[in-house]
């Protein structure tokens, strides 16, 4: 993956973050710019690029992720979230390893996507 990214220095300990959530396979942080209340960054400790980078052998991988959402979203009593992942610079990806956003507390209707 070249260049170590943001998220794999927070997963080494090198930046310090408080974890909201963490496992053998990811970590979980709060966005340091939230787009809505609660905005939770799970992140990966393999340091995928994005989403298409994902091979066969990351379906178990990318399976955990959406059960640790969906857990975070139980411990939380979250009512309803939205889980949304950029794949690449045009689709607004900054961060280059994989993460996904869970983002609720906020009124966010669906038509809102096309903008």
């Amino acid at each position: 993956m070249g260049e170590s990214s943001v998220f794999s220095r927070i997963i080494s300990g090198d930046i310090p973050a408080e974890k909201v959530y963490e496992d053998d396979l990811c970590v979980v942080i709060e966005d340091r710019a939230p787009q809505a209340p609660t905005h939770l960054l799970i992140i990966p400790r393999k340091p995928l690029v994005n989403l298409s980078d994902a091979k066969s052998e990351d379906k178990a991988l990318l399976g955990h992720l959406m059960w640790v959402a969906a857990e975070l979203g139980r411990r939380l009593g979250l009512e309803g979230f939205r889980l949304v992942v950029n794949n690449g610079r045009s689709a607004g990806q900054t961060v280059f390893h994989l993460h996904v956003h869970l983002l609720a507390q906020k009124k966010m209707p669906e038509h809102s996507l096309a903008q």
